[in-house]
């Protein structure tokens, strides 16, 4: 089989979503409510970019049941010819399973079985990695040497009646995202600590499916790209200018300098704006790689004109004051309407700068008044007043797309749109 299984994150709608605006609709189908399939084989996915998937795994088998009963049976049966492909030396194994209701202990007894039927046919070595819970997060995969050639995580997930079995090949590089946020030299917490997670989530939902419709590169499902396609996509995206009008220190221009697009950036501090610039130059320095092109100036983004092309716009929005308790109606109502002025002035002042079509990914501010009830901007309500249409995914809802804690005041709602 050449699919693809995306295991999603905290938040799987934003992940899906994700998922959805790069590969487009058709090739994702949501699996439950914590995986997708993807139609297009692992190694043409660019894993490393996608914020909102902790695992990436190839599909082996669909079961057309779920007891585990039977799976068990199959892989005591089949594990052993299948580890007779690897190379000699110690095996490692581990088991996952998504949405089934498995008991951990179950889990050990499976595994335990495998292991068992391995070393009696072939002799060799396995080593079992415990389950604390019934998923291994990435650090257990990549600690137990689970992605070695020796090494094998194996991933059953409850699609209706059926049981889909897979095999990780990738986890997200939790020291890379680590040391994007916590290493960079310049960091500010009173405009904002945007995870990098997020952050690629955004610039994605901003980029679309625009890079993978050219011709040059092969198409989506049939093939792997090449080291050549690889090539090519990363000079198309060198081509691409992606624009950041409230840049803070950065993280999103650096997210997209770090997959190979061109940034342009600018804040209305200039503070922020040296704060960007050395952080730019510390990615560069540290990745020693050659990036696309970087232009950040200090400019109002309500009133400031900025240099051409601007070929997509990822940003979070100034999200008012921050609140540790909930505020007082007073209050709310008064930070609710400075950050839709603004907004809105933004929004007035790009729109002649776009071409038509052009899409943006706008962070705006989402208060959590009760839990999981949100007070929203409302020039949502009003966009196409402001000449934008409101994009929607055939998989997420559209109020479904907002970043948030369970005892979070001020949430982020991921704002997909395009200038008419």
């Amino acid at each position: 089989m050449d699919d693809s299984i995306a295991i999603l994150g905290r938040q799987p709608a934003l992940g899906l979503a994700e998922l959805e605006s790069l590969y487009g609709e058709k090739n994702v189908t949501p699996i439950g409510s914590i995986a997708a399939k993807l139609s297009i084989m692992p190694c043409s996915v660019e894993f490393s970019r996608l914020g909102g998937t902790v695992k990436l795994c190839k599909t082996l088998k669909v079961f057309d049941t779920t007891s585990w009963h039977d799976i068990e049976a199959y892989l005591v049966d089949v594990s052993p010819e299948h580890s007779k492909n690897m190379p000699s030396g110690k095996m490692h194994l581990g088991l996952s399973t998504y949405e089934m209701s498995i008991p951990t202990k179950q889990l050990l007894v499976t595994g335990l079985k495998i292991k068992k039927a391995i070393n009696q046919a072939t002799g060799r070595t396995v080593r079992l990695v415990p389950n604390i819970n019934n998923e291994l997060n990435s650090a257990q995969v990549l600690h137990n040497k689970l992605l070695t050639a020796n090494g094998w995580e194996l991933v059953f997930i409850s699609s209706g009646q059926k049981t889909v079995l897979a095999q990780t090949l990738s986890i997200q590089d939790i020291e890379s995202y680590g040391l994007r946020d916590f290493g960079r030299p310049k960091r500010d917490a009173r405009v904002g600590m945007l995870p990098p997670k997020l952050a690629q989530t955004i610039l994605n939902l901003a980029i679309g499916p625009q890079e993978f419709a050219q011709g040059s590169l092969s198409p989506i499902g049939s093939t792997c790209f090449s080291p050549e396609d690889n090539q090519k996509l990363r000079e198309f995206h060198s081509r691409t200018i992606i624009l950041d009008p409230f840049c803070g220190t950065g993280v999103l221009l650096q997210e997209a300098l770090h997959i190979g697009y061109g940034v342009l950036g600018s804040d209305i501090e200039p503070r922020m704006v040296d704060y960007t610039n050395q952080n730019l130059q510390w990615l560069t320095n540290h990745y020693k790689s050659s990036y696309a092109s970087i232009n950040v100036t200090a400019g109002d983004a309500t009133s400031f004109d900025w240099p051409q092309p601007i070929d997509a716009v990822a940003s979070e929005i100034y999200l008012g004051r921050p609140f540790t308790a909930p505020p007082n109606d007073e209050i709310l109502a008064q930070t609710v309407s400075d950050c839709n002025t603004i907004t809105k002035k933004f929004l007035k002042n790009i729109y002649s700068q776009l071409k038509a079509g052009t899409r943006l990914c706008l962070a705006l501010p989402a208060w959590q008044i009760k839990p999981g009830q949100f007070r929203h901007l409302p020039l949502i309500d009003h966009l196409g007043d402001l000449g934008y249409n409101r994009l929607s995914f055939e998989h997420v809802r559209n109020e479904d797309l907002i970043y948030y804690r369970a005892d979070q005041i001020v949430a982020r709602e991921l704002l997909v749109i395009t200038r008419t």
